[in-house]
């Protein structure tokens, strides 16, 4: 089972309050100063496609790409611009579409799930293979340098709508020598109509990266990087940036 069958019927209302309108902005206007006249766009990782669905809006053509079944289902019947988008099912390491594409995106740290070297070169290939002469590529993931220093610590969520409240219990576990934070999440959740509570549990490994080893096998598969940047921030990242944003391309 995918690391998000179960957590993708809570993921939405678990991330109601991120700024997923900003972000989308905020990429857009990657696009536009990087990439001017860019229409379409692969978004590799794309979850319930709320990314995907406001680029979309801005005029893109978008391709996502995700490997739960469960996320996918919730991205389709998003409200989307009618023939502005599509969802494929697909592991972002190994999936081939046969198209190229202006853009590509990876967001919301789905770099960071790909933990081993291994991993991180297949999905740099599946970039690659994607990308388009002269292309884009924008993906963010969880910045080294900041994760040592500040280090992960037990977080506590509490969410609820109309019909249901979520208490999710995040608990990591930092693996220095891999690079890697094992996040355990416990999560109850209450049917408010009838009071039945519900728990499950997954972990999620997640790969803090540095831009020295980035930039390695980006050069690998082929790809130029061009910038590094704080996510949504001015300047480049420091030891308080959990997320860092690389931006690179293809040679035409």
């Amino acid at each position: 089972m995918s690391v998000f069958g179960n957590y993708s019927r809570y993921y939405d209302l678990l991330y109601r309050d991120k700024d997923y309108g900003g972000e989308a902005a905020y990429i857009h206007s990657l696009i536009e100063r990087q990439r001017p006249g860019a229409r379409s766009v692969l978004d590799l990782g794309c979850g319930t496609g709320r990314h995907a669905s406001l680029l979309a809006e801005r005029g893109y053509d978008v391709t996502g790409v995700d490997r739960s079944p469960e996320m996918l289902a919730e991205a389709r019947a998003r409200e989307v611009r009618a023939g502005r988008s599509e969802f494929v099912e697909g592991d972002l390491r190994s999936v081939r579409l046969g198209r190229q594409f202006d853009v590509v995106v990876s967001l919301f740290h789905v770099m960071s799930y790909q933990t081993t070297n291994a991993d991180l070169a297949a999905a740099f290939a599946t970039l690659r293979a994607h990308l388009a002469p002269g292309g884009l590529f924008i993906f963010d993931c969880w910045y080294g340098p900041a994760v040592l220093n500040l280090r992960p610590a037990v977080r506590v969520l509490r969410l609820e709508d109309e019909a249901t409240a979520v208490t999710r219990l995040a608990e990591p576990v930092l693996h220095p020598n891999a690079n890697v934070v094992d996040v355990n999440y416990q999560v109850f959740v209450k049917d408010k109509r009838t009071s039945a509570v519900s728990e499950l549990r997954e972990k999620h490994s997640m790969r803090y990266l540095f831009a020295p080893e980035v930039d390695f096998l980006l050069a690998a598969a082929g790809l130029e990087p061009q910038k590094l940047e704080a996510f949504m921030a001015d300047g480049g990242p420091g030891l308080d940036t959990w997320t860092a944003v690389f931006l690179g391309g293809l040679g035409e």
